[in-house]
This record gives structure tokens, C-alpha cells and sequence, in this order.
């Protein structure tokens, strides 16, 4: 789990080196994801049974709609943002969540619910540097983010409706279906410009598309069955911490002291909101 969230934290080392635009980027991150699970399951000789899960496949469907949109929000928001406030503004998404349980599960809002919404709320003002009318495209990043972090909680809240599927077999159904959504979106926006890509690029690509996607993913779901729920909530939170590292160290991308004490305001309340006590339980 340590090394699938310290892998996913770098993506934007890679993504930064392929010049394609988020959605062409976003589908051949499906694609070669999906082409590398699918010799995964072949190999294993495991085979998909549609049959059994006929009253889930609408929902695996949607969900892998909805997660190849929110890879084109999260990669376009790089463009515009570093990469720190670009993936904080992502982490927003568990705040998304907890306030949508209440209306679809009929789950109660505690008062550390809420106090963990308005903390995390407060966490984004602080990141946006409380100038709405900024000229630089900041904020467009941030709403980028944003928008990313809704679509990954619909991502979150439809697997919730999803059980009794392999989560291997359950990746592959929603990676075909990011990249049968994504295929007909950049055909009729930005068009394939592969060819394009010099040698750098191309590795680049690849390197996102199988490993940070394919191998990954598969060691990330492997690794969930030997931990509790609370575990991998934890640990998940070395994604972003990383992603600022790469931001900062790496990338030489500057973050101001608000940014900061944002970033660390979303982060903690978040896990906090993840961490059930006695009383949760």
C-alpha cells in the first residue's frame, strides 16, 4: 500500500512530460491500463462471468465513465495550478462524500462531520489565497481540482453500491468503460496526436498507462485485502504528501505560507473525518 500511494503521488512528474492534451492523455491512460489487466486476466485464466453480475454492470459502467472524466479534470488542472494545490484541491473529495452519505444512505452528520466539512472548506479558501479575482489562472486550477474531486466521489459513492465483483475484474470494466467514453470525447476535441510524441514522451505515456495505472492499481487492491478499512484510509494519505514533495522539491514549484497551513488543514480534518473512534464504532 506504501509503494502504490508513493507511485500515484508521482504521476504528475510524467504527465508534465507528455505534450497532449488532458483528455487524448487520459485515454491512453484507460486504455493501456485496460490492455495490461486484461493479459493479467487471461493469464490467471480468471474470467469475467457478465452474467452474475448483470444488476452491477450499470453501475461499473458509470463508474468508470466518471472516473476517465475526472482524470481529464485532474490532468487539465495541472496546467493551470501546481501540482501541491492542483492535487489538495483533489483531496477535497472524502469532504464531498460525507456530505452526500446523509442524502443517499441516510447516514446522520455528526458534529465531527461538520466540523471536519467547514475545516476542509476553510482548508480551499486558504489555498486559493482569498483573491477570487486573481489574474493568474490559479484559481482556474483549483476549480479544475475541484470539479476532479466531485467526479471521483461519484466514483467512491457507486463502488459502495457495488459488491460481490472482483475489485481486478471490477478495475478492468471500469477502465474499458473510462476509455470507450474518452475515445469519442477526444475525437471530436483535440483528435490522436501520438504519432506526435518523441521518445521521451512516448515512455512517458507509457509509464503512466501501465504502471502508474495497471501495475498499480493491481498492488493497490491486492494490498487492501490485508488491511482494514481505517488502515487504508491512513496510509492513502501519503498520495498527497508526496505530490507536494514532487511539487516542491522536485518540481521547484512554490507554495505560500497559506497554501501551507490550507493544504494541512484539508488533509488533517480529512483523515480525522476517516479515523473512527469508540464512538464511530
Amino acid at each position: 500500500m506504501i509503494f502504490s500511494m508513493t507511485v500515484f503521488g508521482t504521476i504528475s512528474l510524467f504527465v508534465k512530460k507528455i505534450p497532449l492534451v488532458s483528455g487524448e492523455i487520459a485515454l491512453y491512460r484507460a486504455f493501456l491500463a485496460f490492455i495490461l489487466i486484461g493479459v493479467y486476466l487471461l493469464v490467471k485464466r480468471q474470467k469475467i462471468h457478465f452474467r452474475e453480475m448483470e444488476k452491477t454492470l450499470p453501475l461499473l459502467i458509470l463508474s468508470g465513465c466518471a472516473m476517465g472524466i475526472n482524470w481529464i479534470l485532474f490532468f487539465e488542472a495541472f496546467n493551470y495550478t501546481t501540482v501541491s494545490v492542483a492535487t489538495l484541491s483533489y483531496y477535497f473529495a472524502p469532504v464531498i462524500v460525507t456530505l452526500a452519505c446523509p442524502v443517499i444512505f441516510k447516514e446522520k452528520m455528526g458534529a465531527k462531520q461538520w466540523i471536519c466539512f467547514f475545516m476542509a472548506t476553510l482548508g480551499i479558501i486558504l489555498i486559493t489565497g482569498l483573491d477570487i479575482n486573481s489574474e493568474n489562472d490559479n484559481i482556474t486550477g483549483i476549480l479544475f481540482g475541484l470539479g476532479a474531486a466531485c467526479l471521483y466521489s461519484v466514483v467512491i459513492i457507486l463502488n459502495k453500491f457495488i459488491k460481490n465483483v472482483d475489485d481486478i475484474q471490477k478495475t478492468f470494466i471500469q477502465f474499458v468503460s473510462a476509455a470507450a467514453v474518452l475515445l469519442p470525447y477526444v475525437l471530436l476535441t483535440s483528435g490522436i496526436n501520438i504519432a506526435s510524441l518523441s521518445g521521451g514522451g512516448l515512455i512517458s505515456l507509457l509509464f503512466v498507462g501501465l504502471f502508474h495505472t495497471g501495475v498499480t492499481y493491481c498492488f493497490y487492491f491486492s494490498a487492501m485485502k490485508g488491511l482494514s478499512g481505517q488502515e487504508t484510509a491512513i496510509l492513502s494519505y501519503i498520495d498527497p504528501l508526496v505530490a507536494v514533495l514532487v511539487s516542491v522539491v522536485i518540481l521547484k514549484e512554490e507554495m505560500t505560507l497559506m497554501q501551507i497551513i490550507g493544504g494541512v488543514i484539508i488533509l488533517g480534518f480529512t483523515l480525522w473525518n476517516e479515523i473512527k473512534g469508540k464512538k464511530d464504532l
